[in-house]
């Protein structure tokens, strides 16, 4: 039978969890948005945002929920000082990458948007790539087990 010691976490360790699941709730908050997108929010769209909406297949938005409720779900991991975290963040992240390689690459979203568009997933991945390190770190110093 094995023990492991927690570390109690310093305060920082907290506040940057914490604001990891307010992010993460954004993002999960912007999937509902979208996957359940009204016939007026809808009208109101340019005909090529209308066009992107519609056209995007079906597995661009499983990648988008595997990214928003994976970083969601890790993020509570967190909190609860589980290191679970660490593979849901691996996991939300390869969600982020399927669903921003056809943003990228397999669609007119730049076009639609502009280059400006980029500014956000960009963000977005940066702070995917850090909270998996964050986790790293945090099961390395022993605050999460």
């Amino acid at each position: 039978m094995t023990t492991e010691t927690k570390i109690k976490p310093p305060a920082w360790f907290w506040i940057v969890s914490v604001l990891a699941l307010l992010w993460n709730l954004a993002g999960a908050m912007a999937y509902i948005g979208q996957a359940y997108m009204s016939d007026e929010v809808r009208a109101a769209m340019t005909e090529a945002e209308r066009n992107l909406y519609e056209t995007q297949p079906a597995w661009v938005t499983a990648a988008f929920a595997i990214a928003v409720w994976g970083g969601t779900i890790a993020c509570i991991f967190l909190l609860l000082r589980k290191k679970w975290a660490k593979p849901l963040f691996i996991i939300s992240l390869l969600g982020l990458l399927g669903q921003m390689s056809y943003n990228f690459f397999m669609s007119d979203t730049f076009e639609v948007y502009g280059p400006n568009a980029m500014i956000m997933p960009i963000m977005i991945l940066v702070i995917a790539i850090a909270l998996i390190v964050f986790s790293n770190k945090a099961i390395a110093k022993k605050w999460i087990s």
